[in-house]
């Protein structure tokens, strides 16, 4: 059998492990990468050496760390208590309370946001009695869309920068043009508008609540540093380079050490936080690159992109939809980081063929893949995560239930987004 037929089947394989046992990806992307490595169509050097970018899994791990603590300051719950307070009625308070849910996670891993800022939402909905669901949904979503916009958002985020030779600040501008980002606020505008019209009619009445009190500064600080370290790395290198994976590398390790000598903070706590890092994303990781490298070697991508390409003939429009459509339907319910990977470099070449700028397709794809997953309850760990929050409050929320939320979230969305980069871009 000819090795490309080979390396098709083992990814596929692969492919439908992750699907049936998500819990067990990371398991799954490395043994696909082992087989490719035993097989001799990658050699170890060329894994480790020039097919996992360990670039992106510094940052992606010092981002996770500096995330944690700045959660563990109260920040964020301190900034949604006032927010609530000076909101003049409870659907103001909601939406906003969501929108700053959003913003926070386009720089704090998804799952995390979605965790601290839920007890505020219960507590609200508690006082107010009002059903949960729309609300801690709407939690979910919402990180969901803004991770997409900013480098350190999520990793799909971060793949996107290496494969486009972007950094921190192309995500903002790129050749005098607003860039992903504000595709992405476009589509969280859509969004709370969406949700404004589901809690609009709660009340007029003004919300009060308990204030927290911030606990320290400092992990706010390491935020704002590692933002501007990633702008100032932008500016100086272009791109996504070294300098900038050992930045929020430090960043975190800096982080641990205050957390542990300065907080005074338990051996055990600190054990805990550093266990408690997504770690099986970073395993998850280090073997797709190997996997969608041994891909590439053998030439399926270039096939693929020549079999779309054929499909979609001189329209450019015709193009554009097929990515958008279905990167959504796919990243619905498969993880959007192996899918990312693999359609980048095809994307590109579609757009080449077509004699158009890469960023047309590679947004779509992105937009696509990254607002797809709110589709579905399992198409993002902060989608399972907030199914389960409302579990815990009695409240079991269905696949048809999710549906009823999701699509609509998803279709407006997207359309926004998507026609913002349409307009831009073409």
């Amino acid at each position: 059998m000819p090795i490309k037929w080979i390396v098709l089947i083992i990814a596929i394989v692969m492919y439908a492990l992750i699907v049936i046992f998500p819990g067990k990806k990371s398991f799954s992307s490395l043994g696909a990468a082992f087989l490719m490595v035993i097989l001799g169509v990658i050699s170890p050097g060329q894994a480790l050496g020039e097919l996992v970018n360990w670039t992106v899994l510094m940052i992606f791990v010092g981002s996770l760390v500096i995330a944690e603590l700045f959660i563990y300051s109260r920040v964020p719950a301190v900034i949604a208590d006032s927010i609530v307070s000076h909101s003049p009625n409870v659907g103001v308070a909601i939406v906003a309370i969501l929108m700053m849910t959003g913003i926070i996670s386009a720089f704090v891993e998804n799952v995390a946001t979605v965790l601290v800022m839920a007890p505020i939402a219960l507590a609200l909905c508690k006082k107010l009695e009002l059903d949960p669901t729309y609300f801690i949904v709407g939690l979910a979503v919402m990180a969901n869309l803004q991770g997409t916009a900013t480098l350190v958002g999520d990793p799909p985020s971060m793949i996107f920068a290496d494969h486009s030779g972007y950094g921190f600040n192309e995500f903002f501008f790129y050749e005098g043009r607003p860039s992903i980002f504000f595709a992405v606020q476009i589509g969280m505008i859509a969004g709370a508008i969406f949700f404004y019209a589901s809690f609009a009619k709660k009340g007029g009445t003004k919300v009060e609540i308990e204030q927290e009190k911030i606990l320290t500064i400092v992990p706010s600080v390491l935020l704002i540093l590692m933002i501007l370290g990633l702008a100032s790395c932008s500016f100086i290198y272009g791109g996504i380079s070294l300098a900038s994976g050992l930045l929020v590398m430090i960043l975190g390790i800096v982080g641990i050490l205050w957390y542990k000598f300065i907080r005074r903070e338990s051996g055990e706590k600190v054990r805990d936080l550093i266990k408690g890092l997504d770690w099986d994303t970073v395993l998850f990781l280090i073997g797709i690159f190997v996997v969608v490298g041994a891909v590439a070697e053998v030439g399926l991508l270039d096939d693929f992109s020549a079999f779309l390409s054929s499909i979609v003939e001189e329209s450019v429009l015709m193009g554009f939809f097929i990515i958008l459509v279905v990167s959504i339907l796919i990243s619905g319910f498969v993880d959007n980081v192996p899918y990312i990977i693999v359609m980048l470099p095809v994307a590109s070449k579609m757009a080449a063929g077509l004699s158009l700028k890469p960023e047309l397709y590679m947004f779509a794809l992105l937009i696509g893949s990254c607002l797809g997953g709110n589709l579905t309850p399992f198409g993002a760990s902060a989608n399972i995560v907030s199914v389960g929050i409302l579990k815990k409050q009695g409240v079991l929320l269905n696949f048809g239930q999710w549906l009823k939320i999701g699509v609509p979230f998803t279709l407006i969305t997207t359309a926004a987004a998507a026609a913002f980069v349409w307009i831009v871009w073409r």
